[in-house]
């Protein structure tokens, strides 16, 4: 999936089909691509992702798996049969497991005459802090743990991320130039940060080098998701 003019995936974090779908009609004009998370996949199934996709609009398909690497990769090839641009898996899952995801996305494009989705690397979720990571058992502060991570999905060949829009900066420093970075933790200047502990603007998320800003509460929320939209876009 290649950056388009319009950065903004709106993350549809609601639980039913009908009201995503209501959103997305409404956003499809002002926005990049919708992203399916864990909530309105369970509720409404793979048809979600075909009624997306049947209005044109590009699917971020956030469901970060993270399992044994032959699992994985069947998962990603059946997100392939279903064309969506893009998908997540869990770096922690280690090198193996990211390039059998990788091999599957791009073999399953090729068997089925579609364009490999952007299968994005999840390094450490923007919920989680240098104390949250303690807890868990990992040594190491946030942006090293996130660098560490980054380096492994770059070696195996993953074309984006998922991080923090405050590790990007960095990132750009150390890894191939070609590596789109999707950031969540966006959070508009008169907005609250919810439960995100690591957040930017827009502007300064796509300034530190981000590629796509994942935005869901500050429009969907809204009284105008569109008008919301919208005046991100124009921020921007």
């Amino acid at each position: 999936m290649s950056q388009s003019r319009n950065p903004i995936i709106v993350a549809l974090d609601v639980p039913h089909l009908e009201s995503a779908l209501a959103l997305v009609q409404q956003l499809a004009p002002v926005v990049g691509a919708f992203k399916v998370g864990k909530e309105l996949f369970v509720a409404a199934g793979p048809d979600i992702v075909r009624r997306i996709r049947d209005t044109g609009a590009s699917v971020f398909l956030d469901l970060k798996f993270h399992d044994i690497p032959n699992t994985v990769a069947k998962a990603v090839e059946a997100a392939v049969r279903l064309d969506v641009q893009m998908l997540t898996i869990h770096t922690s899952g280690g090198l193996a497991m990211m390039q059998a995801a990788q091999k599957s996305a791009e073999e399953a494009a090729l068997r089925t005459g579609k364009i490999p989705p952007l299968v994005l690397g999840v390094t450490v979720l923007t919920s989680f802090n240098t104390n949250d990571l303690a807890e868990v058992g990992v040594p190491h502060d946030v942006g090293n743990q996130v660098e560490r991570l980054a380096s492994l999905a770059a070696k195996a060949g993953l074309g984006g991320l998922v991080c923090s829009p405050l590790e990007i900066t960095r990132l750009r420093q150390i890894l191939p130039a070609h590596v789109q970075f999707v950031t969540p933790g966006i959070r508009p200047a008169d907005s609250k940060a919810d439960d995100q502990k690591r957040t930017l603007t827009p502007k300064e998320a796509m300034t530190a080098g981000a590629s796509w800003l994942v935005i869901g509460r500050p429009i969907c929320t809204a009284p105008n998701p569109r008008a919301a939209a919208a005046a991100i876009l124009a921020s921007l």
